[in-house]
């Protein structure tokens, strides 16, 4: 994984408490884990093919 092991990885934590505090941290870690979770969300979604005679969804973006 890069080449990152353990210690380094404690470090890089240790850094970021050290700048940002416990509280900021946390809340960057659950933004982080929930764009991701976001992010498979919808890379996982089926895209259904749009029909190319249905002007309803045009008129819906439009207002």
């Amino acid at each position: 994984m890069f080449g990152l092991g353990v210690p380094e990885l404690l470090l890089i934590l240790v850094i970021g408490l050290v700048i940002f505090g416990p509280g900021k941290l946390s809340e960057s870690g659950k933004a982080l884990g929930k764009s991701i979770r976001e992010f498979r969300a919808a890379a996982s979604e089926k895209d259904e093919p749009k029909k190319v005679g249905d002007s309803r969804d045009e008129n819906k973006a439009e207002s």
